[in-house]
């Protein structure tokens, strides 16, 4: 899919950080979970925690030079669940290992509106990042992915996710890629690999919720 296929699609991304966020993002680039951990020199134990586990809670990284950043809790994961609907004989960690290396966006507002919704979200406030898919695919769609699924949530009846989850932009047209995952899929969220540093050249608005 090129950038101009995805964007006629979903011309608009949406990235949800905790409040106050942006400034260190402006200044940093939005960074994985990885990165973030390599930027506040977090080693040792406590990063393989973070990496591998479920954070039941929001994490806090604090730095001399850099400030402090909120790492998102995985609420809406279990690593119970998660064991039973992987594939490519992947362990939960191994999975938490992969989220933890990419940025997320949705797709769309009506996604947005549905993580902003959730129980688990209704009473907490939000900055929400709107992201040009265009200018932000132009310039890093060679590292950007396409999931069917909300790759980070077992509630419910979770989808079966591994290796082939997460699939590069580039490779597929989105009807070969709908072909590819074998039913009518819909984009769910959108990635990038690592980081993206000049994000806020990408950056069209960002706002608080509620």
């Amino acid at each position: 899919m090129t950038p101009e296929e995805l964007a006629a699609r979903h011309p608009l991304l949406y990235h949800v950080t905790e409040p106050g966020a942006w400034e260190s993002i402006k200044k940093n680039g939005l960074l994985s979970t990885s990165c973030l951990l390599d930027l506040f020199d977090v080693e040792g134990v406590k990063r393989e925690t973070i990496e591998t586990k479920r954070r039941p809670t929001a994490v806090a990284l604090n730095h001399l030079h850099h400030g402090q950043v909120i790492l998102n809790d995985n609420v809406p994961l279990s690593e119970q669940a998660l064991a039973k609907c992987l594939d490519d004989g992947l362990t939960p960690s191994e999975w938490l290992r992969i989220l933890n290396a990419r940025v997320f966006f949705w797709p769309s507002k009506e996604s947005l509106g549905r993580l902003l919704n959730a129980r688990l979200n209704r009473k907490r406030q939000r900055e929400v990042m709107v992201v040009d898919t265009l200018s932000l695919a132009k310039v890093h769609g060679d590292r950007m992915e396409l999931c069917p699924i909300n790759s980070g949530a077992t509630l419910r009846k979770p989808a079966r996710r591994g290796l082939s989850t997460f699939t590069p932009l580039l490779s597929y047209n989105f009807n070969d890629w709908s072909r590819l995952r074998g039913r009518r899929d819909e984009i769910r969220e959108v990635t990038v690999q690592d980081q993206v540093v000049d994000i806020a050249q990408h950056t069209v608005d960002v706002f608080l919720v509620p």
